[in-house]
């Protein structure tokens, strides 16, 4: 055992019962969506509509109304003593990236049903309905755009969104959505499935995905904004091909080269605004030249990449864009090569509530748990809920390995000290 985790048990939360049930819903859905290295539950899916069924039988056994909305999200009701006044929502999204690890989204909606089953058990009554959500859809694996459930839910999705296809399958986002039985014809018009007003508020509970509360030995982490991104899913850079004997430089018009030229400028303009102080990552995920042309002794004339630049702040990210296409333009005209850049696809960043943040770490405070704040460098749906005027926040809960993988190591003493400090605020909030 790490040292890590023997310190961690300085904050250990004993609930049997929240123990139980946590451990038996993140068994069920391993033992659904296991795909022999890790975690398959692709957006829109058929094992997605199967982890959502999982989540809704627990939840009748425990004595509570379920439903589906236009989105085909899993909705589970603790009802209120004023169920006509805006309610408080709770969850997370339930599919996965291929191999992916156990706890990411699943995490955010078990801790919600625990949440829901403790007040229910102990006879709790809230001022306003408790809804849980276990929302489709949020990964970008599949069609290289996040959030696209929570988009639906508030009419955020546009005909291009919906005709983006899969990679593997060729068919649309709007066709895969309808095979689940989402509206797509109100998504499509850009008509809302719910109404922000009638939402007081959005907690979710997520596994952090990076290092930051391992490096620090803390359970929990209080988030107070969520990066968002601008995105090209392909970029081709267009040379020609040529004999790597027979072309010398000056004549060459080299894809690898010029993409290689291309990505070492950007790394430079980000160490220069990460200097200036600028809150802001870049990666190019998927890059390649065509496999089918392979060859040693062959110039290559095309390489496609992934583009993608994350930052709290809408300035950076754009003036970061701006630099991106400009060394696309300096650098195709100095080495004769064309970067073709296809859909660019922007989300927002999402500034969390300042009163939730509070709320949430009084909680934290009075469980003797560090109130440790910290921004989400992932995207997440409570960025969604925020941005279209509905009080969010979120709870980071340790976890080693990062996220976005098999090796996902949330230990369940620190989950259940996320639940608590959550099920605290939530409560505070409903009476």
């Amino acid at each position: 055992m790490t040292e890590n985790k023997t310190e961690q048990h300085n904050y250990r939360i004993e609930d049997e019962g929240d123990r139980q049930l946590s451990e038996e819903l993140f068994a069920a859905l391993k033992d659904l969506s296991f795909d022999g290295v890790g975690i398959t539950r692709l957006a829109f899916s058929e094992l997605e509509t199967k982890a959502l069924q999982i989540i809704e039988k627990k939840a009748q056994e425990l004595g509570f109304p379920t439903e589906y909305d236009g989105g085909q999200n899993l909705i589970v009701t603790l009802e209120g003593s004023e169920p006509d006044l805006p309610f408080l929502a709770c969850g997370s999204h339930i599919d996965s990236v291929p191999q992916g690890g156990n706890f990411d989204g699943g995490a955010g909606i078990v801790a919600g049903l625990a949440i829901l089953a403790r007040f229910k058990e102990e006879g709790f009554k809230p001022r306003r309905n408790l809804k849980l959500y276990a929302l489709r859809g949020e990964e970008s694996a599949r069609f290289g755009k996040a959030y696209m459930g929570s988009c639906a839910l508030f009419g955020m999705l546009t005909p291009a969104d919906l005709a983006i296809k899969d990679n593997t399958t060729g068919k649309t986002m709007g066709e895969c959505m309808r095979e689940v039985g989402m509206d797509v014809d109100k998504i499509e018009k850009g008509i809302p499935l719910l109404d922000p007003k009638d939402v007081a508020g959005w907690v979710e509970m997520h596994i952090e995905q990076g290092p930051v509360l391992v490096a620090r030995n803390l359970p929990v982490g209080i988030v107070t904004g969520i990066r968002g991104n601008i995105r090209h899913r392909s970029v081709e850079c267009i040379g020609e091909a040529g004999h790597s004997g027979t072309v010398p430089r000056w004549l060459r018009r080299d894809s690898v080269f010029a993409t290689a030229e291309l990505i070492t400028h950007l790394d430079r303009h980000w160490r220069t605004l990460l200097e200036r102080g600028r809150d802001i990552v870049v990666t190019s995920g998927v890059m390649g030249t065509d496999p089918s042309e392979h060859a040693l002794a062959r110039i290559p004339g095309l390489v496609r990449f992934a583009f993608e630049v994350r930052s709290q702040n809408t300035e950076t990210l754009e003036a970061f864009y701006d630099l991106f296409v400009s060394e696309c333009q300096l650098i195709g005209e100095e080495r004769g090569v064309e970067f073709k850049l296809d859909r660019r696809v922007f989300s927002a960043p999402a500034v969390l509530d300042p009163e939730w943040i509070d709320r949430l770490k009084r909680a934290a405070v009075n469980l003797g748990i560090p109130p440790e704040e910290t921004p989400s460098g992932a995207g997440h749906d409570a960025a969604i809920f925020s941005n279209a005027g509905v009080p969010s926040a979120m709870v980071f809960v340790r976890n080693e390995h990062g996220s976005h993988n098999p090796y996902e190591a949330m230990e369940i003493d620190d989950f259940l000290v996320g639940i608590a400090v959550m099920r605290a605020a939530m409560r505070e909030a409903l009476q």
